[in-house]
């Protein structure tokens, strides 16, 4: 049966931030069981929209903004052995690591954008982490320049981020200028305990 709960209902509003870090940090204890009772549904999307256009499974991958690992589960569960995952929150982070699905873990800061420093990825996933109450928009440009030539991102962009044209117009402008390719863009549901989908994109770096 769907559950609302404070965080679930407030984060679409949040600011960003030092104070959303502060927010995913309180929510940590309870984040799996308010998503969960919602039947929360995109980790294994976007984990089954990798699985469909990666198929070296031992490639390394980077679960962008990984909240308690739920993320990390679905991609491991789908045949990926090498995952790295970072997030904001020490509290989310925690969580993620007593999951097991992760080579290693990075706490980065909430006004840093995505950068991948020293680590070659072969796929970015970003699962409910960038739009609305999430990362900023930036992150998808630079998801795209972290990539190599043939490299997949994947993105989920819930029905609040979806409202906001900027988002999505990322892709299809970094589709228009050459830079990727798109793979899929396919509705369906986010969290539907609360009546919420999302559209899970996946875009090859040309």
């Amino acid at each position: 049966m769907a559950r609302t709960s404070y965080f679930l209902d407030n984060i679409y509003t949040t600011d960003g931030g030092e104070s959303m870090r502060r927010y995913y940090d309180d929510w940590a204890d309870s984040y799996d069981t308010d998503l969960r009772e919602n039947e929360y549904r995109t980790p294994d999307r976007c984990a089954q929209a990798l699985a469909g256009h990666l198929e070296d499974k031992t490639a390394p991958i980077l679960d962008f903004a990984c909240g308690t690992g739920i993320s990390g589960v679905a991609l491991k569960a789908a045949g990926f052995g090498t995952i790295d995952g970072t997030d904001i929150s020490d509290g989310m982070l925690e969580k993620a690591r007593d999951k097991g699905a992760y080579r290693d873990l990075f706490r980065v800061d909430p006004d840093a954008g995505l950068d991948t420093g020293d680590h070659e990825y072969r796929a970015i996933v970003a699962v409910g982490a960038i739009g609305a109450g999430a990362a900023p928009v930036e992150n998808i440009d630079a998801a795209i320049a972290s990539l190599p030539s043939g490299g997949i991102f994947v993105v989920s962009l819930n029905d609040h981020t979806l409202e906001d044209p900027q988002f999505e117009g990322r892709l299809t402008k970094a589709i228009s200028e050459g830079r990727v390719e798109k793979l899929i863009a396919e509705d369906g549901p986010h969290l539907p305990g609360i009546g919420l989908g999302a559209r899970v994109w996946a875009v090859r770096r040309l």
